[in-house]
């Protein structure tokens, strides 16, 4: 029987409960959270968009922040994801594991935390493909995708 303190900290702790480095290290890199959404309709006819249009800070290979400790500085709406704003950010990818912790799911097979590799999710192709950055686009309607 595995006791409490052998669990992974993601699996003993709560999201508030962690500390910012294991908040940090929850972020897989897949870089989804840097592409541009939108949203079409209202109410039910509501319906979100995401876009192969990257933020101009992300690295398209690596699914990296460019300058992940200036990113706010540098791009005006770029989101701070916290403990408290969580519920707020729906509009994360069901692969994220902000939101599967949150909604009480575990963490996919191919997650870095998981598989011990910083590379995983890359092989695993939950990276968006055929990025681009915002700045070379001319028609967002281009890269939706679907």
């Amino acid at each position: 029987m595995i006791t409490t303190e052998a669990r992974p900290f993601w699996q003993r702790k709560s999201l508030a409960e962690m500390t910012e480095s294991e908040w940090e290290s929850l972020c897989d890199g897949c870089g989804k959270c840097c592409y541009r959404k939108f949203i079409s309709g209202r109410g039910r006819r509501e319906r979100l968009y995401y876009t192969r249009i990257a933020c101009d800070l992300l690295n398209l290979e690596t699914g990296k922040c460019g300058d992940y400790c200036n990113r706010f500085k540098l791009i005006d709406d770029c989101t701070k994801l916290t403990q408290k704003n969580l519920a707020q950010f729906s509009w994360l990818p069901d692969t994220c594991a902000y939101r599967l912790l949150y909604e009480g799911k575990p963490l996919f097979d191919w997650h870095p935390l998981i598989s011990h590799n910083p590379n995983s999710v890359k092989l695993a192709g939950v990276m968006i493909k055929n990025g681009i950055h915002e700045r070379d686009v001319i028609d967002w309607f281009e890269y939706v995708i679907d």
